[in-house]
C-alpha cells in the first residue's frame, strides 16, 4: 500500500512551483486562478520573490498548499494513494488531492485559515519551540507544570517534539526542559503560537469557513492530525479540520498507525523532504520518495 503525505509551513523557497508552471498547461491554469482568486499574483512571490515575504503566513500557506495540489494533479494517473495524510496545513493540501474538496474551495480555505492565524498572532505575543530527545510524556508534564498558556504542538517523531504558547510560558518551559535533560530547547522563528488554545479565536473564525465548505468522502481514507486514524466520512473530517487549530498535530501517531494499517512506502508531494526524513526516524529503512513529473 502507497501512502502520499502533504507538508506544512516551513517547507516553502523562493522558485517553488515554477517548473511545474513552465513546464505544464494545466499547472499554468491552475497558478492563473489562483493569482484570481486570491487578488493578487502569489506566482510572482513564489518563483522570484523575497524570502522575508514569502515567510508571511498568509503567503507561505497558500504557496504551500498550490505547490502540494497542482503537483499531484499533474501527477495524473500516477497518482493512485491508498492513504493520505498532510502536516498541519498539508491536511487540506492531502483532502483537495484525494477529491473530498475542490481546487477552489481548498485554495479559499487555505486563504481564510492562513489571515485568521495571522490575526490571532498579532493579538497576543505568542512562539513555538522544538524540544529534542526528551520523552513525550516527560515534555508533557512539564508544560502542564507551569502557570501560563504553554502545551505540546507537534509531535513530530520520536524525540522531537514542539511545544507552543504564551512568550513567557515557552520560555519557563525551555530551562525547565533544558534541565530535565533535552538535548536542544530552540526557540522557532514563528509569527505565533500555532496548535494552541492561544488559536482559539483564529479556530473560531475557520470553524463558519469550514461549516459552508463543501467537503464529500475522499478516495481513500486521511489521516488526520487530531486523531492519528484513517478517516473517510465528510462530517467527521469537517469536525476534525475545525479542531486542528487549537489541537496538536499527531505526526509520530499519524506515520506510526499508516505503517500499522498496511503502508509499505511514502510520497512526499510538495516542496522539501521533511516529512520524508520523519518517517525515517520511525523505521529507517522504510521506503520514501518525493513525487516527481515528467515535464515537457
Amino acid at each position: 500500500m502507497k501512502a502520499y503525505v502533504f507538508p506544512g509551513q516551513g517547507a516553502q523557497f523562493i522558485g517553488m512551483g515554477k517548473d511545474l508552471y513552465e513546464g505544464s498547461e494545466e499547472a499554468k491554469a491552475m497558478f492563473e486562478q489562483a493569482n484570481e482568486i486570491l487578488g493578487f499574483r502569489i506566482t510572482d512571490i513564489m518563483f522570484e520573490g523575497e524570502a522575508e515575504e514569502l515567510k508571511q503566513t498568509k503567503v507561505t500557506q497558500p504557496a504551500i498548499f498550490l505547490h502540494s495540489v497542482i503537483l499531484a494533479k499533474v501527477l495524473g494517473e500516477s497518482f493512485q494513494p491508498d492513504m493520505v495524510a498532510g502536516h498541519s496545513l498539508g491536511e487540506l493540501s492531502a483532502l483537495v488531492a484525494a477529491g473530498a474538496m475542490t481546487f477552489e474551495d481548498g485554495l479559499r480555505l487555505v486563504s481564510a485559515r492562513a489571515l485568521a492565524m495571522q490575526k490571532a498572532c498579532e493579538s497576543e505575543p505568542s512562539t513555538m519551540a522544538a524540544i529534542l530527545s526528551l520523552e513525550d510524556k516527560v515534555v508533557e508534564d512539564i508544560c502542564a507544570s507551569i502557570d501560563g498558556v504553554v502545551v505540546p504542538a507537534n509531535y513530530n517523531c520520536p524525540g522531537q517534539l514542539v511545544i507552543s504558547g504564551a512568550v513567557e510560558a515557552i520560555n519557563e518551559a525551555c530551562e525547565k526542559l533544558t534541565e530535565a535533560g533535552a538535548r536542544r530547547a530552540l526557540v522557532l522563528p514563528v509569527g505565533g503560537a500555532f496548535h494552541s488554545p492561544l488559536m482559539e479565536p483564529a479556530r473560531a473564525e475557520l470553524a463558519e469557513a469550514i461549516a459552508n465548505t463543501k467537503i464529500v468522502s475522499p478516495n481513500c481514507p486521511i489521516y488526520q492530525n487530531v486523531t492519528a486514524a484513517g478517516v473517510s466520512d465528510a462530517e467527521e473530517i469537517k469536525r476534525n479540520l475545525i479542531a486542528q487549530l487549537t489541537a496538536p498535530v499527531k505526526w509520530t501517531q499519524t506515520m506510526t498507525q499508516m505503517i500499522a494499517d498496511g503502508a509499505e512506502a511514502v510520497v512526499e508531494v510538495g516542496p522539501g523532504k521533511v516529512l520524508q526524513g520523519l518517517f525515517k526516524k520511525v523505521d529507517r529503512k522504510f521506503n520514501t520518495s518525493s513525487a516527481a513529473v515528467e515535464l515537457a
